[in-house]
């Protein structure tokens, strides 16, 4: 109970968020949006841009980097390179290597880590690494920290990411165990001291360790929004999120409906079939995610460039009582 007085703010708003959805649905805008609206209220807040696109620097104007970088009072942003991060990964695991692989193996293992540098479960490990470093940050450096995430199915294999290395893990923990106990046998029987520490086994408890408490705050201290816009394509990806997601344990915070053209813009024939149309997917979101609020952004006449926009956005978002 005390961990997570620690890590839940005094009001009960969940300190990590995530921003979700199908490419291409304005992911990037509204999680630039949503950060802009805590810093401006007095939160310590990061933004995290999961996404290889890497657009959350072209959406705030300033050039981000592998660490945070100061946007403006408040908030800070970073883009994770996740080819960058497998590489330091591979690396820390061939430290790691030559204090417990014998120099006769040890080629043979750096030649398959190198091979392993570009696979795409080694970027992922990566990433969820670098997630856990940066979720570790908040509440000490930061109150709030938002995710601009990947792509749908990119994410809910990030999010499953600690279940599975937390079982993987343990069965190496008890691995490692075993064969420490054979060691320490065999050094008895042959005369030999006991060596300090087993320094594989203590990095593998310390992995165990972090791995627990970063489920612990997906599942305690996540809010997850899912963002969709009018149309079928989104709409059908939204509810197989949602249904993984909420079977997940995953907390579900509102459906941030993006792109709604206003009513306004009903002039000539085409405009108001768009809308007719809209308004059928808009009534089809509502009667499918019945249990779940639906918030509506509404299509800015131009592209969204500028810092002013944000903001505009993020007053949206704060009027719609998002926290």
């Amino acid at each position: 109970m005390t961990e997570e007085r620690e890590e839940r703010p005094a009001s009960g708003l969940r300190r990590l968020v995530f921003l979700g959805g199908k490419g291409g649905v304005g992911k990037t805008t509204l999680a630039a949006a949503y950060a802009t609206m805590l810093a401006a209220r007095g939160e310590r807040t990061l933004l995290v841009s999961t996404d290889p696109a890497h657009s959350t620097s072209d959406v705030l104007g300033v050039r981000l980097t592998g660490e945070p970088t100061e946007v403006e009072t408040g908030l800070s942003a970073v883009e994770i390179d996740a080819a960058a991060d497998a590489a330091r990964y591979v690396e820390g695991i061939k430290r790691d290597s030559k204090e417990s692989v014998s120099p006769e193996v040890l080629p043979t293992i750096e030649r398959h880590l190198d091979l392993a540098k570009g696979s795409p479960g080694t970027e992922e490990s990566a990433l969820f690494e670098r997630f856990v470093d940066l979720i570790s940050l908040c509440p000490a450096e930061y109150d709030r920290i938002v995710f601009d995430t990947a792509p749908t199915g990119h994410t809910l294999r990030l999010l499953a990411l600690p279940a599975l290395l937390s079982v993987w893990v343990e069965g190496m923990v008890r691995q490692r165990e075993k064969v420490a106990g054979m060691e320490r046998m065999l050094r008895n029987l042959a005369g030999r001291d006991e060596p300090a520490g087993d320094p594989v086994l203590e990095r593998l408890r310390e992995r165990r360790q972090r791995f627990h408490h970063a489920r612990h705050r997906l599942l305690e201290d996540t809010t997850f929004y899912l963002v969709t816009v009018p149309e079928r394509l989104p709409i059908e990806e939204t509810e197989r999120a949602l249904s993984t997601l909420t079977a997940g344990g995953v907390h579900v915070g509102a459906l941030l409906v993006n792109r709604v053209l206003p009513e306004r813009a009903a002039e000539g024939d085409f405009m108001r079939a768009r809308l007719d149309q809209q308004r059928e997917y808009l009534r089809e979101i509502e009667r499918r995610f019945t249990g779940y609020r639906t918030v509506r952004i509404e299509q800015d006449a131009r592209d969204v460039t500028s810092r002013s926009q944000l903001r505009e956005i993020a007053a949206r978002l704060k009027d719609a009582g998002l926290g």
